[in-house]
Order: structure tokens, then C-alpha cells, then sequence
């Protein structure tokens, strides 16, 4: 059953259908270890989700295991908001925070913001081989023309999350996005934190970062938290679904907000 989000004081909130927690927890639990099986489940949940048809497409990315799953939310207006999760993992432990968190969201992210009319276009991609090199994002971000990339307003990336409440790679991410998370955190009465972690590593906004479009990245690390990712502790038992749930719901208004307030992208 789908559940209409109330409405919030704060009038740069949009509109979305929140799932219950039940829809959400059970597309995190259908994660696969072979890297071609989450890509086919991660066209499945898109198609269950209600993106299917000419909405839903794969982009072949040479020398990659499998290809890149685009979802396509159509938009009143001529620009874009790309939300990316890189759908591969290390062969140590069962990828479920890294990054089975991120890619099983997409499905949900589209089906929430499908309830209302948008401004933006919004595409939904599943990133092949990002741990490899960000071979799926580095493609796709490649491949857009200078007009495409041009009319890209915001790239946001999702990795590892459920570790605990929502972080934000702060240092690496736009900040009128940053600002803007935050604004919407406040109004949600949800918790968001500034975690920086160019120490530890990088994810699939690298590319868009190239091509000049502004990249916000949404994750869940801590110090103490990080020995968990590309071992065998990477695995259901790591994830605090009550986090998990706020992330999916903070990002789901956060996008829709987004799409409601264009000042608020750069």
C-alpha cells in the first residue's frame, strides 16, 4: 500500500508517496551475489516500480560486466535531475551496504515521485562496475552531449547507506545542495550529518563532477563503521533498517523538493 506523505509546514517541501516499510525492506532483501543477477533484479524492481517500456532502458557500457539501468520519470520542463547507485560489489561479503542499499532504492525513489507531475526529468540509473573504476557512471557521464550535460541541474549519488542515519559527503558535494538537504532534513524532522570521506575512497559522482554538473553524495559511513565495506561483514545482519527507512524517505523529499524549488539547484 502506498501512503501519501503529509504535508509539512515548510513550503519548499514537495508531494511524494511514501512506501511502507515493508516494500522497502523487501526490495533490500532481494539482493544477489553474482553481479549480472542484481542488475537483472534491479530491471525487475523498475519494472514492478512502474517504469517499464520505453521508460526503462539499458545503456551497454564496453568492457563492463553488464550494462547501465536507466528508469526515465519524464518532466514538464527541459531540465534533469540524475539519481545514480552503483549496482556491483566486491567479491568479500554480500555487497548489501555497498551498494545494494543505494541501487535497490531506485525502484522506490521512482515509484514515490511518480504520484505527482514534475518540472524535471528525473533518471534513475543502476551503475554497472563501479568497483572497477566507475566504468558504468564514467560512460554514461561521458557519453552526454555538451547540451545534455548542460541542462543536467543535479546528479545525486547514492552509496552505502543503512549503516546508520544519513551523511553527507559534504567536501565533495555542491553546496547549494548541501544547504538545500539540510533545509529539507529540518523540515522532515529527520537526522542528516556532514560525514567527509575523501580519506577513504571516492564514488560514481567523479564523472559528473568532470562534466561540471553539481553532485551531491548521500551515504552512511563513520569511522567506526567503515571497516565494515569490501569484507564479509558487508552483509544484511550490518544494515539498521530504521536509518535505512529515514534515508529513503529523506532522499525521496529531498528530490522532490528539488523538483518543486528550481532555485535550489545550481
Amino acid at each position: 500500500m502506498l501512503l501519501i506523505f503529509p504535508a509539512v509546514a515548510c513550503a519548499q517541501l514537495g508531494r511524494f508517496k511514501a512506501l511502507e516499510k515493508a516494500v522497502i525492506r523487501d526490495r533490500l532483501q532481494q539482493f544477489a551475489i553474482g553481479n549480472s543477477i542484481r542488475g537483472s533484479t534491479v530491471k525487475r524492481l523498475f519494472r514492478e516500480a512502474g517504469c517499464s517500456g520505453e521508460r526503462l532502458t539499458e545503456q551497454a557500457v564496453p568492457h563492463a560486466e553488464g550494462p547501465n539501468l536507466i528508469c526515465t520519470l519524464p518532466g514538464s520542463g527541459d531540465k534533469t535531475i540524475v539519481v545514480g547507485a552503483h549496482f556491483d560489489h566486491v567479491r568479500s561479503g554480500d555487497g548489501v551496504i555497498d551498494n545494494w542499499s543505494g541501487a535497490s532504492l531506485l525502484p522506490s525513489l521512482f515509484q514515490s515521485l511518480s504520484s505527482e507531475p514534475r518540472r524535471h526529468t528525473f533518471v534513475f540509473v543502476g551503475f554497472t562496475d563501479e568497483e572497477r573504476g566507475f566504468v558504468g557512471s564514467g560512460f554514461y557521464a561521458n557519453s552526454l552531449t555538451a547540451g545534455e550535460a548542460e541542462r543536467v541541474r543535479a546528479m545525486v549519488n547514492l552509496d552505502t547507506l543503512g549503516l546508520g542515519p544519513t551523511k553527507v559527503w559534504a567536501s565533495d558535494s555542491d553546496s547549494v545542495l548541501v544547504k538545500k538537504i539540510f533545509d529539507v532534513a529540518a523540515g522532515m524532522k529527520l537526522p542528516v550529518e556532514v560525514m567527509n570521506v575523501e580519506e577513504y575512497g571516492d564514488s560514481d559522482g567523479r564523472p559528473f563532477r568532470r562534466r561540471g554538473i553539481p553532485v551531491i553524495t548521500l551515504h552512511s559511513v563513520t569511522k567506526e563503521s567503515l571497516g565494515i565495506l569490501h569484507t564479509i561483514k558487508d552483509n544484511s545482519a550490518a544494515i539498521k533498517f530504521d536509518d535505512y527507512y529515514d534515508s529513503y524517505r529523506l532522499i525521496a523529499g529531498f528530490l522532490a523538493s528539488l523538483d518543486r524549488d528550481p532555485d535550489a539547484t545550481p
